[in-house]
């Protein structure tokens, strides 16, 4: 079986093409790094130069004769204010959340239709569903992936190729230090002390080993549920915040940040 992850370098990604690797797959893990556990195929790829991602993956394809699974799971974050977000930083988190998802399901897709069978597991987040204020497009990167998700798995149901995303709460990972940070300034003085609280519940939040575990139980899975969420906490406050009225929920948002 063979399967490649992207994001393979660190965190959730890391711990995922372990797990894989422990299964019996052959895994090929995709970073701008190039690095991976022992026993996974490291490759540097820029999940956001499409090119270079379906060059690496038809070259996988034509060595190995087959695709059975991409986790695509590479992301990073950003956090400011909308007002004071560059543009470019905002652009640039679209294209690795996003973007860099899409371009690696795409190039695995004809692989995958061709044999008439693949899995494909996105890695999203709760602040798809909840929107985080000061993260705004983190959480607007993750509800696009989701709808790719959901879109997907109707698409290609019938060419045999099964998709879902995965939903992690906070975790705790590297992907909190290399976070891009906007102050609030004068203009918006809650940004920093919320940005210091999602911080926190991050280094303390679900090991990465832990979230990795559901997205390669969901990926053994025949046939996957559409979405699930990585985290019992997590779990009990998505299904509280889907129940209450909106205007409720989303006050209670802006209360906790």
């Amino acid at each position: 079986m063979i399967a490649i992850v992207t994001g393979a370098s660190s965190g959730i990604g890391y711990e995922v093409c372990a797990q894989l690797r422990d299964l019996g797959y052959t895994v090929y893990g995709l970073s701008r790094r190039g690095t991976a556990p022992d026993g996974v195929n490291g490759r540097s790829v820029d999940v956001t130069d499409a090119d270079a991602v379906r060059a690496c993956i038809d070259a996988v394809a034509a060595s190995e004769g087959r695709i059975d699974l991409l986790i695509a799971n590479a992301g990073m974050g950003i956090s400011g204010p909308i007002e004071m977000t560059p543009a470019d930083d905002a652009r640039h988190l679209m294209d690795v959340n996003f973007y860099g998802q899409f371009y690696a399901a795409q190039a695995v897709l004809p692989h995958m239709r061709a044999r008439g069978a693949g899995k494909i597991v996105f890695t999203s987040s709760v602040a798809a569903p909840i929107a985080i204020p000061y993260q705004a497009f983190y959480s607007a990167s993750k509800s696009a992936v989701n709808s790719l998700a959901l879109a997907l798995r109707n698409e290609v149901r019938d060419h045999g190729i099964r998709v879902c995303a995965v939903m992690p709460g906070d975790s705790g990972t590297g992907f909190t230090d290399a976070r891009r940070k906007t102050a609030g300034g004068d203009a918006y003085p809650k940004c920093d002390r919320a940005v210091a609280t999602m911080e926190k519940d991050e280094r303390g939040g679900i090991a990465p080993s832990s979230v990795a575990a559901v997205i390669v139980r969901a990926s053994q899975k025949k046939n996957p549920a559409p979405l699930y969420v990585a985290g019992f906490k997590y779990r009990l406050l998505l299904a509280l915040y889907n129940i209450l009225p909106t205007r409720l929920a989303v006050w209670l948002v802006g209360k906790v940040y």
